[in-house]
C-alpha cells in the first residue's frame, strides 16, 4: 500500500504542522524575508529550530497513534517569490530540492510501521496569500507554478498541496502542472470572515470551478488560513465530501487585522480543538487536521485530542 493509500485508508485523520512560519518568527525569533521559512535552511541553528518544531509534531502524532503529513518548508520558494527574494531559476530548484532531502532525513529518522509519515511539498500562491492583486488564468497559473512543482516532483513528494489559493484560476493551473508532474496534489483555498475567498468565489464556485476544469483531479480540498467560525456556515452538503484536510487560524482576525498585527494571537487552543471536533463530524471524508497563522504545539495537542485520541493515549502529556 502506497503512503497515499494509507493516508486515504486511514480511520483517524493524520496531524500535520502548526503556523510554520509564525511559530519561527514569534516563537523561535528568526527574521523571515516575505515569510519565506525556506531561508532556515541556510544556519545551522535555523536547521535545528526547524528540527525542534516538527518532531515536536511527530511526537503528537506518535502519541495520538496516527500518521503525520511532514511539510517542506516552501510556501515561499515559487518562481514569482524566489525572483522577489534574488533566486533564479536554478536557485529555485535548488531549495526545493533541499527542503524535500532536510524534511526526508526527518522523516527516515522517525517513521515506523505505527507512525507512517508522508512529505508534503507546499506552494504557496503567486502573489499575496491575503488579498488578489491579480486574477490568473489557468494557463498563465501553471506556467508560474510549473518550476516549483516539478523541482518537488523530481526530488520525490508524496503529496503536493497548494496553500492558499486565493481564487480558482490560480489553483485550476496549478492542479494542473501537478497532474503533469504526475504527482497527487490537494487543493487549499483561503477565505475571508464572510467565508468566501478573497476572490469573492465561495467555497462551493471554487471546488467545482477547480473539479470541473481539471476533471476532478485534486484528491481533495482543504481550507487554510481562517478560523473555523469564518467558514462553518460555508460547509455545505455539495463539497463536504470533497474537503479532507483542515489547517485553521487561532485567531479570529480578518486576514486585513492580520496582517498589520505586531504580536501574535494564539487564541485559545482548547476552543480551537473543540471546533475541530466539530468539523469532524461535519466533513466525512477529513483526512489531515493540522493549524495555520497563530498554532503551534500546544494547539496540535487540543487537536489531536478531540480528533485523533483513543484508549491508552495520554494526550494530556507533558510537550516535548
Amino acid at each position: 500500500m502506497s503512503r497515499i493509500e494509507r493516508l486515504m485508508a486511514a480511520d483517524r485523520p493524520y496531524l500535520a504542522d502548526g503556523g510554520l512560519e509564525t511559530a519561527m518568527i514569534y516563537n523561535e525569533g528568526f527574521d523571515l524575508p516575505q515569510f519565506a521559512a525556506f531561508v532556515l535552511l541556510d544556519t545551522e541553528p535555523g536547521k535545528a529550530a526547524l528540527r525542534r518544531y516538527f518532531n515536536g509534531f511527530l511526537n503528537l502524532a506518535a502519541r495520538a497513534g496516527t500518521g503525520y503529513v511532514l511539510d517542506t518548508p516552501t510556501w515561499r520558494a515559487g518562481s514569482q517569490w524566489g525572483a522577489v527574494l534574488g533566486l533564479d531559476r536554478d536557485a529555485v530548484r535548488g531549495v526545493n530540492r533541499r527542503a524535500v532531502d532536510f524534511v526526508r532525513e526527518i522523516r527516515d529518522q522517525r517513521q515506523s510501521p505505527d507512525l507512517p509519515v508522508l512529505i508534503n511539498g507546499v506552494i504557496g500562491p503567486s502573489g499575496d496569500g491575503y488579498s488578489v492583486a491579480e486574477r490568473l488564468a489557468p494557463a498563465s497559473a501553471q506556467d508560474r507554478h510549473a518550476l516549483q512543482v516539478t523541482a518537488l516532483a523530481d526530488a520525490g513528494v508524496d503529496l503536493l498541496t497548494l496553500v492558499t489559493m486565493t481564487h480558482s484560476g490560480e489553483a485550476i493551473g496549478a492542479v494542473r502542472a501537478a497532474v503533469v508532474a504526475g504527482v497527487p496534489v490537494v487543493v487549499s483555498f483561503t477565505v475571508e470572515t464572510d467565508g468566501n475567498l478573497p476572490s469573492g468565489e465561495t467555497l462551493a464556485a471554487a471546488i467545482a470551478a477547480t473539479d470541473a476544469a481539471t476533471g476532478a483531479a485534486p484528491l481533495f480540498y482543504m481550507i487554510n488560513c481562517a478560523h473555523p467560525s469564518h467558514f462553518k456556515s460555508r460547509l455545505v452538503a455539495d463539497i463536504t465530501g470533497r474537503i479532507g484536510a483542515i489547517r485553521a487560524n487561532a485567531s479570529q482576525l480578518s486576514h486585513a487585522e492580520l496582517d498589520v498585527a505586531t504580536t501574535l494571537d494564539a487564541g485559545d487552543p482548547d476552543d480551537l480543538g473543540r471546533n475541530y471536533a466539530d468539523l469532524l463530524a461535519r466533513l466525512p471524508n477529513l483526512k489531515i487536521v493540522g493549524g495555520c497563522c497563530g498554532t503551534d504545539h500546544r494547539h496540535l495537542a487540543a487537536i489531536a485530542q478531540y480528533c485523533c485520541a483513543q484508549p491508552g493515549i495520554d494526550s494530556d502529556a507533558p510537550l516535548p
